[in-house]
Parts: C-alpha cells; structure tokens; sequence
C-alpha cells in the first residue's frame, strides 16, 4: 500500500523508519519530512495542516493510508476532513477526530474527561477572563508550588510551575490578557504534585488497546535536569522504576478508564493515546494526555517494538487490535537529542552537519534538518535524535552519548547525563 505519514520530526523520522520496513508498504511518502526522512521514502513538501493540499497530494499518489504524526492535525480536525469528503472518506486516518484529539487540545476538557471517569489526577480549577477576580482570590492562599496551564496548545510553552502566590496571580492576568495568545483564554489551575515522571502510550482501534513500551523523557537544558524546559533532550526505555505492578496499575485505574470513558462520551478514537503520569508514593497519577506519540520518547520506544508497525495500523483501522499480541524487545533504548546553539531560546539554523556516518551503534533520527546541495544542515531547535539499542540499560546510555559526540556542526550541543540518574 501507499501511505502518508504527516510530519517533520524526529519522531516523524523513526515511525518513517521503522514503516519502511513493513512489507505491506509499497510507497512512503513524508509530508514535509526532513534531511532523514528522505532515506525511508519521499519527502513532499506540504504542509500538514493544508488540508486541501493533502488531499491533493493523497489523491494523486493513490495514498491508501495516512499517519498523522504531530498533534496540531489532529486538533485542527484532519480525520474529520477525510470523513466528510466523499473521494476520502475510505482512506484509513491514524490519529483521532478533532473530539477525541480535544484531550490534548483542551486541558479543562482534558481534566473534566479525567474527573468525570475517576481517573487519578491532581486537583484543579479553571478560570478565564470572566472569572479573573474569582482567580486571583483562590490563587492567594493556594498551596506552593501553583501550576498553570493554557488551555490550548502553546507549543509546548504554556505550562508554568511558580513559587509565589503573587507572582501566580501576576502570571494568571497576563495569560489571560493574552500571554500565550487563542492558547491562553482560558487557564488551568493545579496541584503541583511531587513525585517522578514517566510516558506511557497505547494504540487503539476505539474498542481495543494495546500498551506500547514505557519511556522516560528529560526536558531540562541542562545536566542534571537544571535549566529551562524544552521540547525533550532525551529518552530511555524501558522505565527501571516503572514495575510489572506499576504498570498493571497504571492500566487498570487510568487506561481502562480512559478507553471506556471515550466510549461512555461517544468519542470515536483510532490512533494513539500519550499517558504523562507522574509516580507519587508508588501511585501512577496522570497528568495530561497527548493525542498522539511523545518527541523524544518514540525515538526510544519504536525501536523496541518487533511487530510490523503497518500491521498494527492496519489493526487498528479495522478494529482487530484485539486480535494482536504486541513483541517488545527485551534491550533497552537510550536516547540523546543533539540541539542547536541557543536552544531552547533564539537559536541557529544553517550549520552544515557532518560526522552522521561516524556513528557505530546507534541509530540517527533527524528532527530539525534539511538537505540542502547534497549537504545535511540543521534546521530547528532540537535537530537528531541519537538512539542506541543495546543488551543492558548502562550500554545503551554509553553507546548513545559516544555516537552522539561523533556527531558535529557549530554551536552544537547535548547533555551527556540522560538517563545516568537511573542506570
């Protein structure tokens, strides 16, 4: 078959890799893909969030699937933009309608779905600019530390963990002033919750499910998880905290719920779902979902999973995930993020990439990168993945920051700690 898969990332790059091993792959195309994605199949330059375009593009390469990697799709409600069109509708969409993808889009809905289906989370009240006064009064005695989350997606940016009551009411009025501009109408107040934080995700047809490897990801800039927040520096799987027991828990009070409560709410969901948990005195509380892969943790987890990733989502399209059984490979993935000089703030884009072929065991999933004269340039803030599959835990944490140091372009950078802290 012929299939689509939307995106540009490094996580876009391993599901493109590990899709073109799939016998039932005739063709992969990459919309817009990278200066990676390119080895896999053909990169097309369009914009996944054109939907007529896509379905230009689906239409003439006779695209008869469509994996949807990154979540502003999603939200912007792709898969039902191939349901209401009549030359689309047959097609196969990975990822979920724009009411199921809402679950990201939205964290009040997200923390609603979570209270409304008894699903362990922190505690929370949402305000907007109506109730701006009724806001800053319940922020003045809240307990420290105060989280506030923009509603919408904030590109990763809307989160704010803060120590002071003050400075909580200070930061509450300019995101709904407009701080964090549509994403920010509306703000989510929570309980800082103190424990240690781990990924877990699964795929489902809407009536089955299966549990895909756990992942642990590290968003600090800088060693030993100082500095400001990115989008991910790193990942491994699998979690060593994350227990046989954890893991069963995890799955009988938050992802069963999450899978029966989309039923009880008529919300037809295919694709994945993204778990945030955080692990406090032995107990999995969920902190947000994501409506599609984690970015660095896929970089970990796919390489993990030996079954046919095409066949899964073809499973998963014709709601016979319950007649699969997932193989999980034993070996651990560590992964290291390379990112550009500046990052997370203003950056580089430019600096020509050499020493890719230099790696030894590891596998190199471009995120921010861009071929350009026959010549791999960093193009973004986080710019390859550098992953590394190996027999023990220890060994892919060193083979992965050895083969991330063989790597070089100016200004380059990554931390050499990922996941030490747990070896």
């Amino acid at each position: 078959m012929n299939i689509l898969l939307l995106g540009s990332g490094g996580r876009e790059s391993a599901l493109a890799w590990k899709m073109s091993q799939s016998p039932l792959c005739t063709n992969l195309f990459i919309a817009p893909g990278n200066g990676g994605t390119a080895a896999y199949g053909k990169n097309v330059h369009v914009n996944p969030n054109n939907f007529q375009a896509v379905k230009t593009l689906v239409l003439k390469d006779n695209i008869n699937m469509v994996v949807v990697g990154p979540e502003e799709p999603l939200v912007n409600g792709i898969h039902d933009f191939f349901l209401a069109d009549e030359l689309l509708a047959k097609i196969p969409v990975i990822g979920p309608r724009k009411q199921g993808a809402i679950l990201e889009g939205s964290k009040d809905f997200s923390k609603q779905f979570m209270v409304r289906h008894g699903i362990p989370t922190a505690g929370s009240k949402t305000f907007s600019k109506d109730t701006l006064a009724e806001g800053l009064s319940y922020l003045e005695h809240h307990a420290l530390p105060i989280v506030l989350k923009a509603d919408g997606l904030a590109a990763g940016k809307g989160v704010l963990i803060i120590d002071n009551n003050e400075e909580a009411q200070r930061e509450l009025e300019l995101m709904l002033s407009g701080k964090f501009g549509e994403a920010g109408t509306t703000v989510v107040v929570e309980e800082f919750l103190t424990g240690i934080e781990l990924s877990m995700f699964v795929l489902t047809d809407g009536d089955n499910y299966v549990i895909l490897p756990e992942a642990k990801d590290y968003k600090r800039i800088g060693h030993a998880d100082t500095g400001l927040n990115t989008g991910g520096m790193g990942s491994v799987s699998p979690v060593p905290f994350a227990t046989p027991e954890f893991i069963k828990e995890v799955e009988e009070s938050i992802i069963i719920p999450t899978i029966q409560g989309l039923k009880k709410d008529k919300i037809d969901y295919t694709g994945f779902i993204f778990f945030g948990l955080i692990k406090v005195d032995e107990k999995p509380f969920l902190i947000e979902y994501n409506c599609r892969m984690g970015d660095p943790e896929t970089e970990s987890v796919i390489p993990r999973i030996e079954n046919d990733l095409v066949e899964l989502f073809v499973a998963a399209s014709e709601k016979k995930l319950n007649g699969v059984t997932l193989q999980i490979s034993s070996k651990s993935a560590a992964t290291i993020m390379i990112v550009a000089g500046g990052y997370p703030g203003e950056y580089e884009k430019g600096k020509a990439i050499t020493g890719i072929e230099n790696i030894r065991s590891s596998f190199a999933f471009h995120a921010g990168t861009l071929a350009e004269a026959g010549q791999i340039k960093s193009n973004g803030g986080r710019v390859i993945a550098i992953t590394s599959l190996q027999d023990t835990f220890f060994d892919a944490l060193q083979s992965a920051t050895a083969d991330a140091a063989r790597i070089y372009f100016d200004g380059k950078y990554f931390r050499e700690d990922i996941g030490f802290d747990l070896a």
